[in-house]
């Protein structure tokens, strides 16, 4: 995985040479510019694609070999469609992690107590999921996790050790934030885009030829869409002997709780 700060040297480094090659006329200052627009590529790169760790240790796949088994989240409920995931979900004998912003768990505290009950986890995904949580600093953001763990336990007395970002975004007041709350940072390796594309059928087909063993899946129980989704994909996974268990089963992250 991309680490920022050895990139960063190396494009500094980069940038020296470049500058100082341009100061004894070797090259155009073009040289240093594209230099730059690279480093700063790679860096906005890093923030918006949380499978390549940039800025600090992810988990988006099972590091160990696994023969059947994957991990199926949903992001931003709890709400009344998770009910419909949970049935879904039970009828074909499949366990989930949701992770769920703190407010919905207040709004819904017994679609969260179902959660628990019936055998999946639960992971933090913040207490707002406010759009600009991403420009917060590392103190707001420890803030939004602390009030959505409050709210998890306090309705499911349970806690979670497991972190999910809002959109998906990372930088490095996320991973202080969630050094200073011990949570482990949960991305994906399969992300569905079933709030972008409307058609149920692509949303499907992003999934099922791709989908391994050791494989995250990124889904939302927020959609009848997703809902019509998760059938076809439950029944496929069937077929194709897939079992579905919880992330922190999966990556063999100790519960608290």
């Amino acid at each position: 995985m991309l680490k920022h700060q050895y990139i960063r040297i190396v494009i500094v480094i980069a940038c020296v040479v470049a500058a100082i090659g341009y100061l004894y006329d070797y090259w155009s200052i073009f040289v240093f510019v594209i230099v730059a627009f690279i480093g700063l590529g790679l860096t906005v790169w890093g923030v918006f694609d949380i499978r390549l760790g940039y800025f600090g240790k992810i988990h988006f796949k099972a590091s160990e070999k696994r023969t059947k088994e994957v991990s199926l989240t949903f992001d931003d409920g709890p709400c009344p469609y998770t009910e419909q995931v949970l049935n879904l979900l039970d009828q074909y004998e499949m366990k989930a992690t949701f992770f769920c912003i703190g407010q919905q768990v207040l709004k819904y505290p017994e679609i969260a107590k179902r959660i628990i009950d019936s055998g999946h986890s639960i992971g933090n995904h913040s207490f707002t999921h406010r759009k600009d949580i991403a420009f917060s600093n590392a103190a707001e953001m420890a803030t939004e996790i602390k009030l959505a763990d409050d709210a998890i336990t306090k309705i499911t007395k349970s806690v979670t050790p497991m972190y999910r970002p809002p959109f998906g975004v990372t930088n490095p007041n996320v991973i202080k934030a969630c050094k200073a709350t011990n949570k482990e940072i949960i991305g994906w390796s399969i992300r569905s885009l079933d709030t972008v594309i409307k058609d149920e059928k692509r949303i499907l087909n992003r999934i099922v030829p791709r989908i391994k063993p050791g494989d995250i899946v990124l889904l939302h129980d927020t959609s009848e869409r997703t809902v019509n989704v998760l059938e076809q994909l439950l029944i496929k996974m069937k077929d194709m002997n897939l079992q579905s268990i919880p992330v922190d089963r999966l990556l063999k992250i100790e519960r608290n709780g």
